[in-house]
């Protein structure tokens, strides 16, 4: 008998909005005639996001903007423990047509698929704890660039070294699956270089923000704070390239005044975004996300 082994999944509550509320997608499976909410099974390589975001695509045929983390759930198929991460995802584009997996989906209101789904009730519990609209930021510290002691120019003329560059298709990944619309930059060279491919992706260019380098950081803290402040009440899902020496204090204050107690430890390892979510000024939730 072959040992037990765990199988990574990842799915979605994929919302719009309705009359008066939101409305959630449910889907039925032919296979296991079951009403569930769109989910899968990992590939090779893949980060729990990108399957999410790929999985919803499949299932419903929607085009989504990942939002926050908001629960993981674990059951038995057979000798195996599947193990499912789910988000909110807000609904962009696409229609859908029935497939092999999904033969129907319903838009309904979270009251009513509640009722209609078999399982992972909790997921849509989890999904009403905090406002569906929120705004998402992406803040990236840049990937790595070359060494500071062998390099003869300005610090701010720094490039990515060679493993620098491989970390950029993880940053681009991120950006994709969460709709990331707008890219600003600390105006140093390989802040500008890790978020050139999202600027690139997107047909638009990176705007730098002076504030967000060390050097302008230092001392003008708050009013750096301020300008990511309006940079979010502009909407949409902007991302920020920063420094080391910025991030976990930028995240910090940002949650402090939100009343939100930070984290002991602000890890900014090179070439991961924090994923910040805010409900108007107030940031609501937070997630790191390592670069691979």
């Amino acid at each position: 008998m072959r040992a037990s082994r765990e199988i990574a999944a990842a799915g979605a509550v994929v919302w719009r909005p309705g009359r008066g509320s939101v409305e959630v997608a449910v889907v039925h499976r032919p296979r296991y005639d079951d009403w569930s909410l769109p989910k899968g099974k990992l590939d090779p390589h893949e980060s729990i996001r990108e399957a999410a975001w790929r999985e919803v695509a499949e299932e419903t045929g929607a085009h989504v903007a990942l939002g926050r983390f908001l629960t993981r759930t674990r059951y038995r198929v057979g000798p195996d423990r599947k193990v499912v991460d789910y988000f909110a995802a807000r609904y962009v584009s696409g229609s859908f047509v029935p497939n092999d997996e999904v033969d129907e989906l319903r838009w309904l209101p979270v009251d009513e698929a509640a009722t209609v789904l078999d399982y992972d009730r909790e997921v849509l519990t989890a999904f009403t704890e905090l406002p569906a609209d929120l705004t998402t930021l992406l803040l990236v510290r840049h990937a790595k660039a070359g060494s500071r002691a062998q390099w003869e120019d300005a610090d701010e003329l720094r490039p990515l070294s060679a493993n620098g560059r491989k970390q950029l298709d993880g940053v681009r990944a991120v950006a994709r699956v969460c709709g990331a619309d707008r890219v600003f930059s600390a105006p140093l060279v390989r802040c500008v270089q890790t978020v050139q491919p999202v600027a690139d992706d997107l047909g638009t260019r990176v705007v730098e923000e002076e504030l967000v380098s060390e050097k302008a950081y230092e001392g003008n803290a708050e009013e750096a704070v301020n300008r990511v402040l309006d940079i979010v009440a502009d909407g949409g899902v902007p991302v920020i390239c920063s420094q080391g020496g910025v991030i976990p204090d930028l995240v910090s204050r940002l949650a402090n005044r939100s009343g939100r107690a930070p984290e002991r430890h602000v890890p900014a390892k090179k070439g991961s975004v924090w994923a910040l979510f805010f409900d108007g000024g107030e940031m609501v939730a937070a997630e790191y996300l390592e670069a691979p």
